[in-house]
């Protein structure tokens, strides 16, 4: 009987074995470049890169082109603005010169382009300005001349000179809008950092039975993310990036890094244990694991790339940071990790830890399910059902200061305003008639008319008189809703004033009236995302549809695939709405009662899951598709390796929602829904839907049409089963505690 022949290394699993040996051979050159490599990322990144900040003007939007409008006939009224709460046990009039003094440096400061004193000049002694009638309270605002995400932290620090006399004095200085994102320190995910890693090392070890190799996938995942966040940096000097990008690109980068090295090392272990040197070992582990990776990797970049498909800026910036992560981590898989396997050697088996259960035990819910498979059908789809159901009600919107830790400024500043002012004076609507093309003499008639129509607005507060620009051209008020600015209500009032209250405002002129203001732009946004999540939902479907079908070549197993990819992400969408948005878990997550969610998470959401889902259907049918001709029921024949398919799943679901500790409450929005995606994938999708539907489906499942066989290639690429082992030595016995089975 001939052996079998070695891969041809002309094929890329040759070029991947190549490339783990030579890592593996020369691990101490692979570890110094990476260590190097690191480095300077670091001290490029640091002395160079950009910022994060959040940008949700859209070109086209009505906001957009509102504070176009303001912007260029009332320069002192346009552009972000940013309010510095005042706030004393005394009238702040008795400090009126050192306010006088804080306006005037805050006004020279490069990057400001106007600012308001909350005290009205004299000899007028009303309060007509931004102030209580106590007196105690009130506010500057800052109007900037570049949008947040240009600005650099000297800003910030000009501010603090310029309000320095007045906290000296005893005056509380709170940062609210604009310059309370400014003043907003990066999101502080570090404890949910440590606390993944801690889970993910538990896991870990319980899997591997050894120290040494539960620490090298760990090690290499937190190499990739760093490397990933430097270089994100880098690229955030050139691309403004959301403020919520690297913590979407820490989550995928460690989930996928250390999911990628579970799969090497434990095929490397199978291969020591075969008697194989440490250097061929590493080789072939990544020859026959290394298209693995690569496909899954592949699976999570094409469904990231469905958050372009929304046209907004905001939502490409998150795709490229998850993107950079998840190569970085698929990179590192493939180089680092070879590499340490290789210094490591035979020692990877040192410092053993006890084991749960037996090794090599299979788990027995796919088998259960093939042969009960309408128990289990009905069983996973009511709980699937159930938890979609809160998806129904989803009401996309924006989190103001007030979901922001008590401790940042912004939320203090937040608070002191709703106090003194109501809660809408956080989030004030500005309203702008474009009188341009108006005639000068009906021009008064206009504003009158205009006047009348805005004096009678329901859900207002107040609204303050039209004032014209210097040039006459331009008429602008600011209204105040009864609601804050992530209230239904407020988005309800900005919708009315955009589409009836201006309109009749202006009625019969050849005038244009536009709501702008920071809210606004939220609504803008929010509305657009809304309209286009069913696309972007049908597009990641899709995607995954295509990517099984290529594999399997099979129509109806494709098909599950995608059903069960959207059952998926309905019911992780649909945990997000009822823990924060009906407030059944919000208090235990340190969120004070319901909040909406935030309108970019179902979209991120929706996105990695497709792809995390779509990764772990290849693994999970690779290994059946080769042998599907010779099987009636698919089912019986699962992954040979069921246990590192469970646990790294465990480990990505303990690292997603470790992130649920995160200071911001979209973070944990992120956290929890992809958590309980992967939760939902590994156990109720992968041990009980599709096992009985394959199950029920039968030799169908792998049916292709002869016009889709002759398009698609008769082996598609995948996974490459390794060559058959030479027999156990016989001090390393198949088996032995720590040592995965075949």
């Amino acid at each position: 009987m001939s052996s079998p022949k070695a891969p041809d290394r002309r094929r890329p699993e040759g070029a991947l074995r190549r490339l783990g040996e030579w890592c593996a051979r020369h691990a101490v050159v692979v570890v110094v470049l990476w260590l190097v490599g690191l480095a300077a990322v670091q001290v490029l990144q640091r002395t160079c890169g950009g910022r994060y900040a959040d940008d949700f003007w859209l070109p086209g939007a009505q906001s957009t082109v509102g504070r176009a409008v303001l912007t260029a006939h009332h320069p002192t009224a346009g552009g972000d603005a940013g309010q510095l709460v005042l706030h004393t046990d005394r009238p702040l009039t008795e400090f009126a010169d050192r306010i006088a003094n804080a306006r005037a440096a805050l006004a020279r400061l490069p990057a400001v382009r106007s600012a308001q004193s909350p005290l009205p000049p004299p000899p007028n002694t009303a309060h007509t300005g931004p102030l209580t009638a106590d007196g105690r309270t009130g506010y500057f605002t800052v109007r900037l001349r570049d949008s947040p995400a240009d600005l650099g932290t000297d800003v910030l620090a000009g501010v603090d000179r310029a309000m320095a006399p007045l906290r000296a004095a005893g005056v509380r200085v709170e940062y609210g809008g604009v310059l309370g994102d400014l003043a907003r320190p990066a999101g502080d995910d570090r404890p949910g950092e440590l606390v993944g890693c801690a889970v993910a090392l538990l896991v870990l070890l319980a899997g591997c039975g050894s120290v040494l190799a539960a620490g090298v996938p760990l090690l290499t995942a937190l190499i990739g993310v760093v490397g990933g966040l430097g270089c994100l940096g880098l690229l955030g000097a050139a691309f403004p990036f959301a403020t919520v990008s690297p913590a979407v690109a820490t989550m995928l980068g460690l989930g996928v890094g250390i999911d990628a090295a579970l799969f090497l090392i434990a095929r490397h272990r199978q291969y020591l244990a075969d008697g194989a040197p440490a250097a061929v070992a590493a080789g072939r582990a990544v020859a026959s694991s290394g298209r693995t990776v690569l496909r899954c990797g592949g699976a999570v970049l094409l469904a990231l790339a469905g958050l372009p498909l929304a046209g907004i800026g905001f939502l490409t910036g998150v795709g490229v940071a998850a993107a950079l992560a998840v190569v970085t981590a698929v990179l590192t898989a493939l180089t680092l990790v070879p590499a340490l396997l290789g210094l490591l050697g035979r020692r990877i088996e040192r410092f053993r830890v006890p084991r749960p259960g037996a090794a090599g035990v299979r788990a027995p819910g796919p088998r259960r399910a093939a042969r009960h498979p309408w128990p289990y059908l009905v069983g996973a789809v009511l709980v699937l059902a159930v938890l979609t159901v809160p998806a129904w009600s989803l009401r996309p919107g924006h989190l103001d200061e007030g979901a922001d830790p008590p401790s940042s400024t912004g939320r203090r500043a937040h608070d002191l305003l709703a106090a003194a002012f109501g809660p809408g004076a956080n989030g004030p609507l500005t309203l702008v008639i474009d009188r341009t093309a108006v005639p000068e003499a009906d021009r008064p008639a206009l504003a009158d008319q205009a006047r009348r129509v805005l004096g009678r607005i329901p859900g207002t507060a107040a609204v303050t008189p039209l004032r014209p620009s210097p040039d006459g051209a331009v008429l602008s008020a600011t209204a105040q809703p009864l609601t804050a600015p992530q209230d239904a209500a407020t988005t309800t009032l900005t919708r009315r004033l955009r589409d009836s209250v201006l309109p009749r405002a202006v009625r019969g002129y050849e005038a244009h009236g536009y709501v702008t203001g920071a809210t606004a732009a939220r609504v803008d946004f929010v509305a657009l995302l809304a309209a286009r999540l069913p696309l972007i939902i049908v597009a990641l479907v899709g995607l995954a549809f295509l990517n099984v079908l290529l594999l399997c070549r099979g129509v109806l197993i494709a098909v599950q695939a995608a059903v069960c990819t959207g059952l998926t992400l309905a019911a992780s969408v649909g945990v997000v709405v009822a823990v924060f948005q009906w407030g059944w878990g919000g208090p235990a997550l340190g969120v004070a009662g319901p909040v909406p969610v935030e309108g970019h998470v179902p979209v991120t959401l929706c996105a990695v899951l497709a792809g995390v889902g779509t990764g772990s259907a290849l693994l999970a049918l690779s290994p059946v598709r080769p042998r599907r001709p010779r099987h009636a029921d698919p089912p019986q024949d699962p992954s040979p390796a069921p246990a590192v398919l469970a646990g790294a799943a465990l480990v990505t679901a303990g690292v997603f929602a470790a992130f649920v500790l995160s200071d911001d409450v979209a973070v944990r929005m992120l956290g929890l829904g992809l958590a309980v995606g992967v939760l939902l994938d590994a156990t109720v999708v992968r041990l009980a839907l599709v096992p009985a539907l394959l199950a029920l489906l039968g030799r169908r499942a792998w049916w292709t049409p002869w016009w889709l066989a002759r398009a698609v290639p008769a082996r598609a690429p995948g996974p490459v089963d390794p060559p058959r082992p030479e027999p156990p030595r016989p001090e390393e016995p198949v088996g032995q505690p720590g040592v995965p089975p075949r």
